[in-house]
């Protein structure tokens, strides 16, 4: 029984939007499931997907919380 967890950003994915949309979601679950069909040959009724939105502060990059680094890219 595989278990896949997916981290994403709370930022969305797109202009305005604060999360993934649950199309988005569904849409995610759908594609990981049937890849470890097609790859592992694992049923789709056996394959757990779970999906993690990720606060924008609670990661960072490069050393850096995320907005700080992508500030700093920005400024070169």
């Amino acid at each position: 029984m595989p278990i896949v967890t997916i981290q994403v950003t709370r930022e969305g994915s797109g202009p305005g939007r604060t999360s993934v949309t649950p199309e988005e979601k569904a849409r995610l679950i759908a594609g990981a499931s049937q890849l470890l069909l097609d790859v592992l040959n694992k049923p789709l009724e056996a394959t757990f997907v779970v999906i993690e939105e990720v606060e924008l502060d609670n990661w960072g990059w490069g050393g850096l919380p995320v907005a700080d680094y992508r500030n700093r890219r920005a400024a070169r």
